[in-house]
């Protein structure tokens, strides 16, 4: 829940995917990604599963 809201402030520009608490960041990237935002997040890398 609580990625889904960074996701929105994100979107909306009242946060900066930078400032995203990190344990939050990769729940935040998978919606932005999801909405089609996925640029918002800069030069992020999303931790890759083995």
């Amino acid at each position: 829940m609580m990625a889904l809201l960074f996701a929105q402030r994100v979107i909306l520009g009242k946060t900066d995917f930078k400032d995203v608490p990190s344990s939050l960041q990769p729940g935040v990237y998978e919606h932005l990604k999801d909405s089609g935002v996925e640029f918002l997040v800069g030069d992020y890398q999303p931790p890759t599963n083995p």
